[in-house]
Order: structure tokens, then C-alpha cells, then sequence
């Protein structure tokens, strides 16, 4: 499936020309954070719904102009780049443009969700296992050996955190035995963040603990 299938332009861009008045009852009508602005049919950057609340209703968008927000992405856009393009700009609506940087629609947060949800990652059972372990001593390929040594077959992985000393990473795996991928990942010295059913060592340390605590209390 492709994300551009999720293009939509049921909505025509604000013309720099229209009514803070319209463009008020629009954006409230409708719940969009941001909405395109276009001039001469030219995209020229978005007006943000919470400005426009503090803009006098008798003014037209252009005298606004410097206040537009100018992100956008492109056609040819992968989902993760749309994704951060939403992300940085807390928006709920990005602009599109193609090659020729010509107006074409926008992406609404909503559907991109419904996109992803159809991802294999998301969509697909699996365990989603969390590690952690030193920035410089990680690998992505020793990550994917691990899984697949022990019969698992990878969904996808990501940097779910990262700081100067240390990274998590967030794993999703369709098969293989949880438990050996588990105790694999520690023999590799790396952390287990997640909690897991599987996890015999875990099981192992709170058996030893509530022995300890019986013995204690006699």
C-alpha cells in the first residue's frame, strides 16, 4: 500500500485574499490545527488554527502573511519523513507539493494512523521486545543475528531512545522461541527493558527471592 493513496484534497487551500472571519469558522468547523494557504494559486505556507484566534476578523489572511508556517513534503515522501514532519510541527495536516513545488493536496494525521495500522509492523501478532545497551557497543546486525539465530523472523526494529551513553531499541518479532532470543540478548550484554511471561530468568530470580524471604522468616 502506498502512502500517497492517502493524498486528499476534499478541501480547496485558503486563498491569501480570504476573511479571518472564514477562515475562523472554517478551521473551527473542521478541527485542523494548520490549513494551506495558497496565493496566485501558489502555496505559500499554512495559517496555524491558534493564531487565527487572535487575529482581528475584518483582516484578510495576507496581512497575516508573515505568521504562515511554511513546512510541507513532497510527493515522493517516505511514511517515517511524513511522520517526522508531523511530529516537528505538531500538526494534525501537512501540505503537499510535487517535483515542480506545485500544490497538490495534504496529508491528515488521522489517516497516516490508519496507514500505519496497516503496516506489517503494527498490523502483524508478534512480541515486542525492548533492549538496551551502550551507544558505541550496539549493533543493528547483531540486533537482526540474535532474532533469526533463534529461529525469529524480524517485523521491524527501531531506536525507540538514545542519550549520550546509552540507546533502546524496540523490536518486533512474528516467531521463534521469546525466551532463547531473551536470554541471547543478555549473553550479548544487552539490558532487557520489557517484561515478559517468557522470560525464565526473570521467573528464576523471583523464585530465588521468595525463597530467600521464607527462609528470612523462620
Amino acid at each position: 500500500m502506498e502512502i500517497t493513496n492517502y493524498i486528499t484534497a476534499d478541501f480547496k487551500p485558503i486563498d491569501s485574499q480570504e476573511s479571518i472571519a472564514v477562515v475562523r469558522d472554517f478551521l473551527g468547523d473542521f478541527n485542523f490545527s494548520h490549513f494551506p494557504v495558497t496565493e496566485d494559486g501558489i502555496y505559500i505556507g499554512s495559517i496555524s488554527a491558534e493564531d487565527v484566534e487572535t487575529f482581528e476578523e475584518q483582516k484578510k489572511v495576507a496581512d497575516y502573511k508573515y505568521s504562515l508556517e511554511t513546512f510541507f513534503i513532497s510527493t515522493n515522501a517516505l511514511w517515517l519523513e511524513v511522520l517526522e514532519v508531523f511530529a516537528k510541527n505538531h500538526s494534525n495536516l501537512i501540505p503537499i507539493l510535487d517535483e515542480n513545488n506545485k500544490y497538490v493536496g495534504y496529508y491528515e494525521l488521522e489517516d497516516i494512523i490508519i496507514f500505519l495500522n496497516q503496516t506489517p509492523f503494527i498490523k502483524e501478532q508478534g512480541a515486542v521486545v525492548k533492549v538496551r545497551k551502550g551507544i558505541l557497543d550496539y549493533s543493528m546486525s547483531q540486533i537482526a543475528q540474535i532474532v533469526e539465530s533463534n529461529n525469529g523472523k524480524l517485523l521491524g526494529v527501531f531506536i525507540s531512545e538514545s542519550d549520550i551513553s546509552s540507546v533502546e531499541v524496540t523490536i518486533k518479532i512474528s516467531s521463534g522461541a521469546i525466551n532463547e532470543i531473551i536470554q541471547t540478548f543478555r549473553r550479548y550484554n544487552y539490558e532487557i527493558i520489557s517484561e515478559h511471561h517468557e522470560d525464565s530468568y526473570i521467573a528464576n530470580l523471583k523464585e530465588r527471592s521468595d525463597y530467600l524471604d521464607k527462609y528470612l522468616n523462620m
